[in-house]
């Protein structure tokens, strides 16, 4: 008797603590993330970061024009005070802030992945080396207990939807990372309605800075309206603030437009996409492949005006978040609370 008490004594203790062992992965693992110097410094200190995605880099900008302007948008970082934290996988570790070797690597190598959130793992297993994309840098992001996330535009719902269902990863993530992230809308090559739809959907609040409509990346407007607008960073930081204490869990998507002056007009960017996906097509590239080939393609078309308008926009989000971060980190007492790996 005393022996068959003990064996469900023993089981059921054991049930206990496999129950709460897998239901507190989270708590138990953490992610092992390389932070550069400058990132634990300011960590430590309590002083704003802004972390910056590195596929726009490596697989959205041609080398050398992509390391000039990394060097040139940590600078003006740097300037107001926020350090930049570039992240990236490298060699099957996560890094929060590059050096400069390690980001003309970034820049300048063929070898470098692609890497979404789900492909963390296998990257990790393997040993790569990768720029991550919106999900995966947003996820990495917000381990490190970073609040605030600039870049180019997000990924969303491609035109090709109807005999291909290509729907970036980007907007799950953001649907489930609490970070901020300023863009401008998301890329042209996508299909803007449906993202919004999608964004809507996925209860991703979407708030205009300084516009009351969502911008087409190459475009200040897609001519769909955004149902809230902010006018400084100030407004954008309180806000996120009442976002986390009503306890959302998704990503607040601040969108910003294209400077006008850059801006290429809606009309000839949709001629220029719907050439290049039928291009696509013909050659039957498409998933991660797709949004390179056809950024790259719209380049050669434009004569290279399409780049210069995805640096000017990318600068401008940036200039934005790095904006953002410091009222954020002036008035928020998160910051000894939020950080998810101790430095």
């Amino acid at each position: 008797m005393f022996f068959i008490v003990k064996f469900y004594i023993v089981r059921t203790i054991r049930l206990v603590l496999n129950t709460y062992f897998f239901k507190s992965l989270g708590l138990f693992f953490l992610m092992d993330i390389v932070f550069s110097k400058e990132i634990k410094k300011h960590i430590k200190a309590g002083y704003p970061i802004l972390a910056l995605e590195s596929t726009i880099l490596a697989h959205g900008m041609p080398f050398p024009e992509n390391y000039a302007f990394a060097k040139r948008v940590e600078k003006n970082c740097r300037k107001k005070g926020v350090a930049p934290a570039t992240i990236a996988v490298i060699n099957g570790r996560f890094h929060v802030g590059l050096n400069q070797m390690e980001l003309k690597r970034v820049c300048q190598s063929k070898n470098i992945l692609k890497l979404s959130k789900r492909d963390l793992p296998f990257a990790l297993s393997e040993k790569q080396s990768g720029a991550t994309t919106v999900s995966a840098t947003i996820w990495i992001a917000y381990k490190a207990g970073l609040l605030v996330f600039s870049t180019g535009g997000i990924g969303g719902v491609h035109r090709v939807l109807d005999n291909n269902l290509d729907i970036s990863q980007d907007l799950v993530s953001l649907s489930e990372t609490p970070v901020i992230t300023v863009s401008s809308g998301a890329k042209s090559i996508l299909d803007l309605p449906k993202t919004v739809e999608s964004l809507e959907a996925l209860g991703i609040p979407v708030v205009g800075y300084k516009t009351s409509f969502f911008p087409a990346f190459y475009t200040s407007s897609s001519g769909i309206k955004v149902p809230n607008t902010i006018k400084t960073a100030k407004q954008a930081s309180l806000l996120f603030l009442n976002h986390l204490k009503v306890g959302l869990k998704s990503s607040l998507l601040i969108v910003n437009p294209i400077p006008k002056k850059k801006e290429i007009p809606k009309k000839e960017i949709d001629i220029l996409v719907n050439d290049s996906l039928s291009e696509a097509i013909e050659n039957n590239i498409k998933g991660k492949n797709l949004t390179p080939f056809l950024l790259k393609k719209i380049v050669q078309k434009t004569d290279g005006r399409s780049l210069s308008a995805n640096i000017a926009l990318a600068e401008s989000n940036i200039d934005v978040g790095a904006k953002i971060a410091r009222q954020l980190y002036k008035r928020d007492n998160l910051s000894s609370n939020t950080f998810r790996n101790i430095v």
